[in-house]
């Protein structure tokens, strides 16, 4: 009974579940009826107006500002050092933590004036696989194209 109900859709798993593929890469919101928008699995209470459960999924914009970064010099084992670990703001005023890629982690210490307030957009990519051999899916940001 159990082979029932396993799937068997081979596609790319998303790594966090406010990441959503289809129909193209974007993120998930959970926003409440006060307007409140969240970036998490959020079920309770609204952060803001301290209501219950009165959310909607609602999608959201796939460029915003990055509020503020740090360059991460030491990690786990097998991840790559220096990165750029970012707080993105994003125009439906929620806020998403993600690495900022395409960007000189040396570069963005030394002029950090040119990373605050930066333009970025959200990009996706393929870092392994999971247990059953699905690609799994991360989510980043890279400064906007003009």
């Amino acid at each position: 009974m159990a082979e029932d109900t396993q799937t068997t859709d081979q596609g790319p798993r998303p790594i966090v579940p406010f990441l959503r593929l289809e129909p193209k890469p974007h993120l998930v919101g959970k926003k409440c009826t006060c307007g409140a928008v969240f970036v998490d699995s959020r079920r309770v209470a609204c952060a803001k107006c301290g209501a219950d459960g009165r959310f909607s999924e609602v999608a959201l914009s796939n460029h915003g500002k990055v509020y503020v970064f740090s360059v991460v010099h030491q990690s786990f084992p097998g991840i790559k050092t220096p990165y750029i670990s970012a707080i993105v703001d994003l125009p439906e005023g929620a806020t998403v933590r993600a690495n900022l890629v395409d960007v000189d982690p040396e570069e963005a210490e030394k002029n950090p004036g040119k990373v605050f307030g930066m333009p970025v957009e959200l990009t996706t990519g393929v870092v392994g696989k999971d247990r059953e051999g699905h690609d799994v899916v991360v989510f980043s940001y890279r400064p906007a194209r003009a």
